[in-house]
């Protein structure tokens, strides 16, 4: 079984593209959804990932389990939704950056339910990876979480949680009491500045960091785009800076951090050291459209890390 499971929604993705000569503008096709982004970065890594959801039996879901296949990502707890859509976004593109226009109404991975968890595979995992967004697609998704977390908790699995705030999808209110009751339950947290300001009420990256520890949280990943990362720990903390890369698009930039850290923290790597390679793995991920494509491998992080800051 797999080191790594990562638990959420995948979808469909048409990423916008630049105008053309002749003032038209095109839609590249992908695929997204932030913990199969994180699991197919934990895979360029070279970790052993795999994924847990629920997708149509349409083509799109043809398409996520011919993607899973081509990169490495286990595809064993996928189920087969023959009910259900697979969900789909849009991403366009402004001077003020990505915005997302989702279409996941009723879609399969929003059925999931607590009694479709996997419970032997996860026991068999050395770590689960959860999002804000696994809990906001529907009730029974986020309850299946809870389920998942609790089930990886008891067996000494750790857990790591990336919030992806989408209040889109829910109330700040609501949001901020799930993703910190879940939070309060894992060993490793991903929270971004943005999200975290919403989701605290806190300005501070160090007060945010404190706030996150204080959950019981043992360790916190301050996500704070190109300035880098704040790794808080309970004995200290410590500002790793972001690279410097040609950026033209960062979506999905947070979830490669996410799976490039969890690839090198599971091997055994130092917070810091990992840190350090998910940075760069993130900045790499900004230098190309749409969520997977961009997202490097080992051995081009690897080139970064080893040139010039």
């Amino acid at each position: 079984m797999p080191d790594i499971l990562c638990m959420g929604e995948p979808m469909l993705e048409l990423n916008q593209q630049p105008p053309g000569p002749d003032g038209r503008v095109l839609y590249l096709e992908g695929f997204g959804g932030d913990t199969s982004n994180a699991a197919i970065a934990a895979s360029r890594s070279g970790a052993s990932a795999g994924y847990v959801t629920a997708i149509g039996t349409d083509r799109p879901g043809d398409g996520l389990m011919a993607l899973w296949g081509r990169e490495g990502v286990s595809t064993e707890t996928v189920l087969r939704n023959p009910d259900a859509p697979t969900g789909m976004y849009v991403v366009t593109h402004d001077e003020r950056g990505h915005d997302f226009t989702f279409y996941r109404t009723a879609s399969a991975a929003s059925r999931y339910r607590p009694e479709d968890v996997p419970e032997a595979a996860i026991r068999a995992a050395r770590l689960l990876h959860v999002s804000g967004i696994s809990q906001a697609i529907s009730a029974s998704a986020c309850d299946a979480v809870f389920h998942a977390i609790g089930t990886a908790k008891a067996a000494g699995i750790r857990v790591s949680y990336d919030t992806n705030l989408r209040l889109r999808l829910w109330p700040a209110a609501r949001a901020a009491a799930v993703i910190h009751g879940a939070i309060a339950s894992a060993d490793v947290a991903l929270p971004s500045l943005e999200d975290a300001r919403v989701l605290t009420g806190l300005g501070a990256p160090e007060a945010i960091a404190d706030f996150y520890l204080r959950l019981g949280c043992p360790l916190v990943l301050l996500k704070l785009g190109a300035e880098g990362v704040l790794v808080a720990r309970p004995e200290g903390r410590v500002l790793v800076p972001g690279r410097k890369v040609r950026a033209v698009d960062a979506t999905g930039a947070g979830d490669t951090f996410a799976g490039a850290f969890l690839a090198r923290f599971v091997e055994g790597a130092d917070p810091l050291e990992a840190a350090r390679y998910a940075n760069a793995a993130a900045a790499l991920s900004t230098t190309g459209y749409g969520a997977v494509a961009p997202i490097p491998r080992r051995s081009e992080v690897e080139a970064l890390l080893a040139g010039p800051d």
